[in-house]
């Protein structure tokens, strides 16, 4: 056993996603949400969208054409998911973090 400080912790916890991608697949996971879910709720609402979209400047890569992968920067939109979770869920349309 060892004992780090929380502190410590969440440093060692958030490296683990730095440099890292997710799929489809893996958001999914991390939410336990399907992929009609996460587009209706999330992705393709205008205002996540605006924010999310590598064309303006994002961190998730929208498929251009059917069949294309979808690509999300991992530690982006896990910082994401949890900033945004009560305007996610609430169905707002109020301010976005």
């Amino acid at each position: 056993m060892v004992l780090i400080t929380r502190t410590h912790y969440e440093e060692l916890k958030d490296e683990q996603l730095h440099g890292v991608y997710w799929s489809m697949k893996d958001l999914e996971n991390r939410t336990g949400k399907k992929q009609l879910w996460l587009k209706e709720n999330i992705l393709f609402q205008p205002r996540f969208k605006k924010i999310l979209d590598s064309k303006s400047g994002g961190f998730v890569h929208y498929p251009q054409s059917s069949g294309q992968p979808w690509t999300f920067h991992a530690k982006k939109m896990a910082d994401f998911l949890d900033k945004n979770f009560n305007e996610i869920f609430a169905g707002k349309g109020g301010e976005i973090k």
